[in-house]
């Protein structure tokens, strides 16, 4: 929703994402894209200094930039121009304290994934946040791409057919060597301790973007999972490496890899999706196009932007075709229709991940770990919905 029919900002206040952080910038810049959204206040950092050099740096005023997010939160509950948002942008193990002391105060939360450090935490804050007034949501990036909303409209519509099968891959580089060991790299240093983030390291890391994007697209819910998660590099503490298979609720079975260890790639994410009449494939490298291949037919590659696309896909697109957009817009449409949900006063925000999804999410590491400590033995996510 643009800024001239939401006629008003929304007042956030960010929980992390201070000096060092990698996605903490990404979300404020990508809040506050489309006018709709005013970072007002932040616990920006557990170092005081860097908190108030962050508050400085973005704007914040001094009072309003906190010393711990606790504080934050009883003190713009209380204030008649107080944040009405939280966007939480911490490692994992803090998610479910900051989103539960955001809710229980009115405070609608918007969330970094995973969803939280273990399951059984996703199924308190998926409590709390149903009985809450609040609303709750989770930045799973990819869903907000263009192309990616265009895809899912084409399965929507049956172009594909029935489902058949679900390919779903995600590769990065970046922890091909023990780099959390030389202490100069915060992100490695938190994604491979499990007291900071939880049982899985990369199954929790971008396995979970693999598993909600399939689902997003495919419509389908992933109802069994068979996993083997390697420790590529000798003496990391979590998953660095993970192969799942899949079988979806209607029979459709589906292969999920993701990796930190694949020397040389960047941010490899790519899907396909195979029905009965044809598939399409997309990929986050070249993230505004889509290929669809039908049976006996020419194969189309559509792009971002075009006229001929559905409704979804455009509402999503700021610029003409041919102007790439990426992964800050994917970030900001996101947080455009949650805004909008908190502007109108709605209970939910059409197009973002839940606490549900959050939930499932949480339920495939769990269970992604589970079968791998258990020889590959599928694990159900039937309860899970």
């Amino acid at each position: 929703m643009s800024r001239t029919t939401q006629h008003r900002r929304v007042r956030m206040a960010l929980a992390g994402g201070g000096p060092g952080a990698f996605i903490g910038p990404v979300h404020r810049m990508a809040a506050e894209l489309d006018g709709v959204i005013e970072l007002v206040a932040g616990a920006f950092s557990r170092d005081p200094e860097k908190s108030r050099a962050a508050g400085e740096a973005w704007g914040v005023a001094a009072d309003r930039v906190y010393d711990d997010w606790r504080t934050m939160i009883a003190t713009e509950a209380a204030r008649p121009d107080g944040a009405e948002l939280v966007a939480i942008v911490t490692p994992n193990h803090l998610h479910l304290a900051i989103a539960r002391a955001a809710l229980e105060v009115g405070l609608h939360v918007i969330s970094d994934k995973p969803m939280t450090a273990t399951l059984s935490e996703a199924e308190e804050l998926r409590r709390i946040s149903d009985r809450s007034g609040g609303l709750f949501g989770l930045t799973y990036t990819y869903t907000g791409y263009p192309m990616v909303r265009e895809a899912r409209e084409i399965v929507r519509r049956g172009d594909l057919g029935r489902l058949r099968k679900v390919v779903v891959e995600y590769s990065q580089g970046w922890l091909a060597e023990p780099i959390e060991r030389a202490g100069d790299s915060k992100q490695a240093g938190w994604r491979t301790n499990p007291e900071e983030a939880g049982l899985g390291g990369c199954i929790a890391d971008i396995g979970v973007h693999a598993f909600n994007v399939a689902e997003f697209v495919s419509g389908a819910r992933v109802a069994q999972v068979s996993a083997q998660l390697s420790r590529i590099v000798p003496g990391r503490m979590l998953d660095d490496d993970c192969n799942v298979l899949l079988r979806f609720s209607d029979g459709a079975p589906g292969v999920l890899i993701a990796s930190q260890v694949a020397a040389g790639d960047r941010n490899g994410l790519r899907l396909r999706v195979y029905g009965e009449r044809g598939g399409l494939d997309w990929s986050h490298e070249q993230a505004d196009r889509l290929t669809l291949n039908l049976l006996d037919q020419p194969v189309q590659v559509r792009h971002a932007g075009a006229s001929y696309l559905s409704a979804a896909s455009l509402k999503a697109t700021r610029l003409p075709t041919g102007h790439p957009e990426g992964f800050i817009e994917a970030f900001a449409n996101i947080y455009r229709d949650f805004a909008a949900a908190i502007a109108l006063g709605a209970r939910t925000a059409e197009g973002v991940p839940d606490a549900l999804e959050g939930l499932r999410g949480m339920a495939f590491v769990e269970r992604a770990i589970a079968s791998s400590q258990n020889d590959g033995a599928w694990m159900s996510l039937e309860d899970f919905r």
